[in-house]
Formats: C-alpha cells, sequence, structure tokens
C-alpha cells in the first residue's frame, strides 16, 4: 500500500462528518456512455428491423413504442456524465458511506465490522480506461455495494485499508 496516500485517508476516518464526498474518476463517464450507446445501438437494430420485416404487417404501436424506447435510452446516455458526478463516497470512523442517484438519490452507510469482502474488478473497457469497480459484501444482501470507476490504484488502496478496518472491527466484537 502506498504509505503517502495513507494520511489521507487516516485524515478522512478521524472527522468523517466534516469530510467531502471522494468523487470517481470522470473517466468512467465514458464507460458508462459507451455501455449505454452500445445498448441504444442493439434497440436501434432491432427498431429497423421491425419496421423492414413487417412492413406493412406489424401494429403501427410497435415501431413507435421501439422508437420511444429508443429515444428514453438516447436521453438515458446524455446523463451519464450527471450520473457520474453523483457517485461518491466518505470514510467514516465507523463506516464508509457511499451515494448514487441523480433523481432518486441513494445513500448507504456501511459500517467496517460488516464487510465481509471486499474486491476489485476490472472489466475490459475499465481496464483500457485504467479504472476499477470495488465490490463490498456484508452480512446482509441489502447492502451489497458497488463503487465504480476508481483509479486501479485507488481501488487497491482502499481495498486493503477497509479489509485492515473490518478486520480490528470485527476483532472487538
Amino acid at each position: 500500500m502506498n504509505d503517502e496516500r495513507m494520511p489521507q485517508i487516516d485524515e478522512a476516518l478521524k472527522d468523517g462528518s466534516h469530510a467531502e464526498w471522494r468523487r470517481v474518476s470522470p473517466k468512467y463517464a465514458i464507460a458508462d456512455l459507451v455501455l449505454n450507446l452500445l445498448l441504444d445501438a442493439a434497440v436501434l437494430v432491432v427498431l429497423i428491423v421491425v419496421l423492414v420485416v413487417a412492413r406493412d404487417d406489424a401494429p403501427v404501436v410497435v415501431p413507435i413504442a421501439l422508437a420511444a424506447l429508443f429515444v428514453a435510452l438516447l436521453v438515458n446516455s446524455l446523463l451519464a456524465f450527471r450520473r457520474v458526478r453523483a457517485i461518491g463516497y466518505i470514510l467514516r470512523e465507523d463506516d464508509l458511506l457511499f451515494r448514487r442517484g441523480i433523481m432518486f438519490e441513494r445513500i448507504i452507510a456501511v459500517p467496517y465490522g460488516r464487510l465481509q469482502l471486499v474486491d476489485v474488478t476490472r472489466g475490459p473497457l475499465l481496464r483500457a480506461l485504467g479504472l476499477a469497480t470495488l465490490k463490498f459484501v456484508t452480512a446482509s444482501a441489502a447492502t451489497g455495494v458497488n463503487l465504480p470507476g476508481l483509479k486501479v490504484e485507488d481501488a487497491e488502496q482502499l481495498r486493503d485499508r477497509l479489509v485492515q478496518l473490518a478486520e480490528s472491527r470485527r476483532s472487538g466484537l
């Protein structure tokens, strides 16, 4: 673990109530946008196939519904950059706060003592961007948290620190 970054994490742990939300890398918006555009392209292909194959046989509702779905997905793709800016986390003394969502904000507090597994994963797109996803598994299935878009070094450092904190909190139980 990189020792020069440890004071930053330890400082955030001392007084998490006044800590600022740490953001994920802005590069993650590119990954989110690419995945959304791939979904948009798939829906567009289906729309074109339906229009070409069905021509006059299909009810008019089907192409209209597919076109509306395509437009909705396109708008969703355009929100990728705003959606990524809404993702953040804070390390506090006893837990990690995780936040995401634009319209419906979700904030999850994950107590360190409840962490059972902290995993760093990297798909091909995230690997190409130098990013990783930090996954947390807790005793409760409802609080599984994925923190996407972290720089690889930050994700590995945070994983090591969280494992260390989880072990120290569990030993006190």
